[in-house]
């Protein structure tokens, strides 16, 4: 089973619930597990929030979410047409993503030098936490600009679990 929908939205706070029930929505229509639903709107919430906030200036009014569920799997784009991401930036994010091992909750994995805490990095921080929520909360994620324009697309994947009465359910 595959299906996907893709919508415009204007670069406004009131997209991002908007985006969100929409997925809710279809994830509850096609029989996801609600704790898997829950992880993917809040994943998408933060991405279209980052959108709405980064994603351009006064002439760029919109930015597109883009989601596919293809058997097991679900991936959400989010693309914008602000500035892009700074090249390192966007190579940090996706080295201490893809290359991580999971680690006891009290442990930091070796290959990460300890690192100056920062008012941005403090747990009462207002901003900055966006990013690391979709990447714990997900199993893949990739940041990149648009090729050719400006802008950037965040995309993320998740496993879905399913439901005992899954109209949908992968085979």
């Amino acid at each position: 089973m595959s299906i996907w929908w893709s919508l415009h939205l204007r670069r406004e706070a009131a997209s991002v619930p908007l985006a969100r029930r929409l997925l809710v929505g279809a994830m509850e229509t096609a029989g996801v597990d609600p704790d898997v639903s829950y992880d993917l709107s809040l994943a998408l919430s933060e991405a279209c929030a980052n959108a709405v906030e980064h994603g351009g200036d006064a002439s760029t009014t919109d930015y597109r979410v883009t989601a596919f569920i293809d058997g097991d799997t679900c991936r959400i784009e989010v693309t914008d047409s602000g500035p892009g991401l700074p090249r390192g930036r966007r190579a940090r994010t996706l080295a201490a993503h893809t290359a991580r091992a999971p680690q006891p909750a009290c442990q930091a994995p070796a290959h990460q030098a300890r690192q100056p805490v920062t008012p941005r990095d403090t747990p009462l921080a207002e901003h900055g936490r966006g990013l690391f929520l979709i990447e714990e909360l997900t199993d893949r994620v990739r940041y990149r600009n648009r090729p050719g324009r400006d802008g950037t697309v965040v995309s993320f994947d998740k496993i879905l679990k399913w439901r005992d009465d899954a109209p949908f359910m992968a085979s």
